[in-house]
């Protein structure tokens, strides 16, 4: 592991145990990193030991079913609620009551879930990439296939061993066409729908220029290691409780009243700015920004830009005692 990043520990949360890495002073505000698909803990690496010298208690753990977490095999077991309870068990097992919850991707929706299930556990949210949205009209899996038909990537993943067939044994191959330079807007509107298709897309991929890959090959031999030994299914088990997290989220207020953030990036063609229009009206204290010329992983691609945001934004609603 890198030598910028503390060693991990294994933590008991909601009958697993979590890979945690926890960094900062122990009674500093805590501020919780939540990964998304398909990354590691390890994705905040620029991030924890900035927020830790800032004087914050920092906790990024792997989510269930990622790298050194434990990963029960069955997708019902990777439902929105139990992904909350593991992070609140977290907040118990380190002595907070609250944390500032910050998520990208994948971890994105799972905090801002938070916020409003768990909102009692959440003292402020940072949605890196991912918006807080609105419950839409109709199923999620309708709406994804409407949009890339049945080879969408998220439609797929339904089909267990469909997608892990593909992606399992090219684990190298796999993070060098994950963590492509963004593509140009303009480059983007002519991709959609098909770049959506990433199954299918992987099967012809022959490799790419290092120049072309956003994280450097060092860093993605650990992502490709950690999904060598734990294979993918279970870390694509969170997008097989879509359609039933739409189903528990009926009648539930999505309207938070705790400070938010939201930091999005231009060139992310899957989260695009333009989707977080709903912010203002379901957040009641939100602050927006807006990073240029960065795509998808903010988190490698604009470290600097966005460790500023985010510690500018603490600074003011949640300051640190140093």
């Amino acid at each position: 592991m890198s030598a910028d990043l503390p060693e991990p520990k294994r933590v008991r949360t909601n009958g697993i145990e979590l890979c945690v890495y926890e960094a900062g002073p122990s009674d500093g505000p805590a501020v919780l990193l939540v990964h998304g698909w398909p990354e590691l803990a390890h994705s905040w690496k620029h991030q924890i030991p900035a927020l830790a010298e800032a004087g914050y208690h920092v906790i990024a753990p792997d989510l269930r079913g990622f790298g050194g977490s434990d990963c029960p095999p069955d997708a019902a077991d990777y439902g929105i609620d139990t992904l909350i309870a593991d992070l609140t068990g977290l907040l118990d097992a380190f002595g907070h009551e609250t944390a500032i919850f910050v998520g990208h991707d994948w971890g994105g929706i799972i905090v801002w879930h938070a916020a409003m299930l768990a909102a009692e556990r959440v003292a402020g949210v940072i949605g890196v990439n991912t918006p807080h949205l609105p419950r839409g009209s109709e199923p999620p899996l309708t709406a994804f296939r409407e949009t890339g038909g049945d080879d969408h990537y998220i439609v797929r993943f339904q089909e267990e061993g469909y997608a892990e067939s593909r992606f399992e044994g090219r684990e190298d191959d796999f993070f060098a066409f994950m963590f492509g330079r963004p593509l140009s807007a303009k480059s983007a509107e002519k991709a959609l729908p098909r770049v959506s298709h990433l199954p299918r897309l992987f099967e012809h991929f022959k490799g790419r220029d290092e120049a072309e890959i956003v994280v450097p090959a060092a860093e993605r031999a650990v992502y490709a290691d950690a999904y060598r030994r734990t294979g993918f299914a279970t870390t694509i088990h969170i997008y097989r409780n879509f359609n039933a997290n739409w189903e528990r989220m009926g009648g539930v207020d999505h309207r938070l009243a705790m400070p938010c953030l939201m930091i999005s990036a231009d060139r992310d063609v899957f989260l695009p700015p333009a989707m977080t229009r709903w912010m203002p009206a379901l957040c009641k204290d939100v602050e927006m920004h807006t990073i240029e010329g960065c795509g998808h992983w903010t988190m490698w691609e604009a470290p600097d830009r966005l460790n500023t945001l985010m510690r500018d934004w603490l600074g003011r609603r949640f300051p640190a005692r140093i």
